[in-house]
């Protein structure tokens, strides 16, 4: 009998939530995906506040574009690495990294943006390099995001059984696993990045770590209501967004004068809340949803989908043994692998492109 075969990939994610870059080491046999080492590198706060910079425009951009983009290529190869050193595995024996980049503009139909030196990273670390993801999908007509569904339906699909995964970062994300097979998904809207930014504004905390200040407050109806009547939520599938929308400016047209803001943090996570379970409630009636992402760890949001989608079972990836910080990461590690062996990667009907497509552009060590 022959011996399963076994590769390893490394993937990587720095998302719109700007938290740090999360690297993962996977083995793959017969197409089964294991996690063998993780790790996180925090961004720090002047490298944060030049990428917000770069997300809401500012001078110079090309050449700030060029200088982060080797800065944040250095954090990507000492994440790298950082989970190499965990194991006994060499650089030698990692087909590729999948790196995703950093999203600093995201234009749909027109363009997309994500920052890296793939060739400096290839240099770095002496391994073969994907990256680039999105422009392929694009070219074809297609949003370039969401491109984890894909992934999703080869980790979390279910016979007869339809399935909800749903990545809460900066921004919101459903893949529909349909019983019959057929994969959807698109953005719902804002994740974390509204909580995020109100915290960050008034508490100079990063993030509500658990929910625990929006527990404090009480939700404020009318505002939900008039957050929910942004065009966005109205919009049919496919659909994609990010910073470029959802960000304080956007927030700022609505008046909370006479709010306190615990009551607007509680009422900003609702928004994310109602946003996921509304276009859920909108696709099926039962099923799993699965949570992943930095929201899966927000103990208040979790509550508050159990509460909106009672006829379904809402779970963390963690309780299926998977770190919800790693998904996205692993999806690029599956990018790469699928752009290494010539395969396609996108769902049209996720993205709206006209076709299957091989994403990603090769670096070769």
């Amino acid at each position: 009998m022959d011996k399963p075969s076994s590769v390893f990939y490394i993937g990587q994610m720095s998302g719109t939530s700007l938290d740090g870059v999360d690297t993962v080491l996977i083995n793959v046999t017969d197409g089964q995906f294991t996690l063998v080492a993780q790790h996180h590198l925090a961004f720090s706060q002047p490298l944060k506040e030049q990428i917000l910079n770069l997300c809401n425009g500012t001078q110079d951009e090309l050449h700030l574009c060029a200088i982060i983009s080797n800065t944040l290529s250095q954090l990507y190869g000492k994440g790298v690495n950082a989970v190499l050193k965990q194991t006994s595995i060499t650089a030698s024996q990692i087909i590729a990294i999948g790196c995703h980049g950093q999203t600093v503009r995201h234009m749909p139909p027109h363009y997309t943006v994500q920052i890296i030196n793939g060739a400096l990273l290839a240099e770095l670390t002496n391994i073969n390099v994907v990256c680039d993801f999105r422009s392929r999908d694009m070219a074809a007509s297609g949003q370039g995001a969401p491109l984890v569904p894909a992934f999703h339906r080869s980790l979390f699909q279910k016979e007869n059984e339809d399935v909800f995964v749903v990545n809460i970062g900066g921004m919101a994300n459903v893949s529909f696993l349909k019983a019959d097979g057929a994969v959807l998904g698109y953005d719902t809207g804002p994740g974390n990045v509204l909580m995020d930014a109100w915290c960050q504004l008034h508490t100079q905390q990063d993030y509500d770590e658990g929910g625990k200040w929006a527990a404090l407050g009480q939700v404020n109806e009318p505002l939900l209501l008039a957050m929910m009547e942004e065009d966005y939520f109205k919009l049919s599938a496919p659909k994609s967004t990010g910073r470029e929308l959802f960000n304080l400016s956007w927030f700022e047209q609505f008046s909370t004068q006479d709010i306190a803001e615990k009551d607007v943090m509680a009422t900003l996570t609702q928004l994310t809340v109602d946003s996921i379970a509304h276009e859920i409630q909108k696709l099926s009636h039962s099923g799993d949803v699965i949570i992943c992402g930095g929201g899966a760890l927000n103990g208040y949001l979790m509550n508050a989908l159990k509460l909106q989608l009672q006829s379904y079972h809402v779970i963390s990836c963690a309780q299926l043994d998977l770190d919800p910080q790693c998904i996205e990461a692993m999806a690029f590690a599956w990018l790469a692998k699928q752009c290494i062996e010539r395969r396609p990667a996108n769902v049209p009907e996720v993205t709206g492109a006209i076709g299957e497509r091989v994403l990603g552009a090769i670096y070769p060590a």
